[in-house]
């Protein structure tokens, strides 16, 4: 594939961005449990963190149009920077909430900049392929900064002092480029009502793939702690997670392509199901099935979110898409801010294995409903289904590399 070649400074920058700041939601969980903090104060950490996702998300725009790309992108980066090592200087749940929220905001501005990019200078017949491969990087990016957590065995504060030095670093790909600097991208997003009028059930797995996967952000950390594992232990359950969404995304999209995709996500849903029940079951008794579980349960899981907007693209007009993708990110960005309490609120009732219980009720609450919608519904023909792609669960900026030719497989 060289159509990498035009983008391989954005891919390094979210590389860096992403090994820079994966880890520092599960060092937060384990520094305020070690500080005796609640699971809900915890959860009020993700909270803070998408929250200022959602808003970064619609306010990077504005910023970006008065100064441009390179200098949004050298702000957001700088002030993340900033804000890792400002953790190390007074710990409270108030401030590290502030921190978090700024962090998010940071993060949407980051994945604007990048993403908004990528839908400029993406070949016109490639665009679907340099998506999946910038969400493959972006991942990869993720699982290789955990290990950072094991520096905090030797010095409290060497993980927030190497993640600030590789967010530091990932300006130096898009400060030196010559890449002229691309449009601002209109924010398009579907409003909800007419979303859900077109796509029931790729609205309701929307938000409900953004409780499950803002819960195990936010939290897989206090759960890995809460039975017993060292910080070893945890960089590796939640590295190996990450890895495994990117493993399994391929195999379920091309089923999903070639069969009825709403029997597709019913698999899926089911599977994430029984893996997070099979999760809670490995924390109580089995401990030798917590890393290929979890690993299977990150391929399930994270491949639900494009699996959803994969079948709201299918009852929509090829002009309607870019805005029903765009306002499906803002579903799942609500689902990810109320993920964080939600599975705080589980934990403080039934202990460490509540995270996975939450995870399995609202896997068992949304496989019902899918299941309503196969009976409610005829199916859309194989042939008529828009081909599935990988997407990131960012910004509604990510949706506008799908306006315009795309990858048939």
């Amino acid at each position: 594939m060289t159509g990498w070649r035009p983008v391989r400074s954005l891919l390094a920058a979210i590389f860096l961005a992403m090994a820079g700041s994966g880890f520092v939601a599960t060092l937060i969980a384990l520094r305020l449990q070690e500080a005796g903090a609640s699971p809900v104060t915890i959860g009020w950490m993700g909270t803070a963190y998408f929250i200022g996702l959602g808003l970064g998300s619609l306010l990077a725009f504005t910023l970006i149009g008065r100064v441009g790309h390179i200098r949004a992108f050298a702000t957001f980066v700088s002030l993340f920077s900033a804000s890792l090592l400002a953790y190390a200087l007074y710990q409270h749940p108030a401030f590290w909430a502030g921190l978090r929220l700024l962090d998010g905001l940071c993060m949407a501005g980051i994945f604007v900049c990048l993403e908004s990019w990528l839908n400029d200078r993406a070949p016109a017949t490639g665009r679907g392929g340099v998506l999946a491969l910038y969400m493959i990087v972006l991942y990869i990016g993720q699982a290789a900064g955990q290990p950072i957590l094991m520096l905090a065995t030797s010095q409290a504060l060497l993980p927030l002092v190497a993640g600030s030095i590789l967010m530091s670093l990932a300006v130096l790909p898009i400060a030196l480029t010559r890449m002229p600097p691309p449009p601002l991208p209109e924010g398009r997003a579907m409003g909800l009502g007419t979303l859900y009028a077109a796509s029931p059930l790729g609205v309701a797995g929307a938000l409900a793939t953004g409780v499950m996967l803002g819960a195990f952000y936010a939290l897989g950390g206090l759960f890995t702690a809460g039975i017993g594992m060292d910080l070893p232990q945890t960089s590796r359950f939640i590295g190996i997670a990450v890895l495994g969404g990117v493993v399994l995304q391929w195999p379920l999209g091309l089923l999903s392509d070639r069969f009825d995709r709403r029997r597709v996500i019913i698999g899926t849903l089911a599977a994430t199901l029984v893996l997070a029940l099979l999760l809670i079951l490995a924390a109580l008794a089995i401990p030798a099935l917590l890393l290929p579980a979890v690993a299977l349960f990150g391929g399930t899981a994270f491949a639900l979110y494009p699996l959803f907007v994969a079948h709201a693209n299918d009852r929509l007009t090829t002009d309607a898409r870019v805005g029903a993708t765009g306002g499906l990110v803002m579903v799942y960005s609500g689902g990810a801010i109320l993920g964080p309490l939600s599975g705080a609120a589980a934990m403080a009732a039934l202990g460490p294995a509540g995270l996975f219980a939450l995870i399995a009720l609202v896997a068992a609450t949304t496989l019902a409903f899918a299941l309503l919608r196969t009976r409610r519904t005829a199916p859309v023909p194989a042939e008529q289904q828009m081909p599935y792609q990988i997407l990131p669960r960012t910004t509604p900026a990510a949706a506008m590399v799908l306006d315009g030719p795309q990858d048939a497989g």
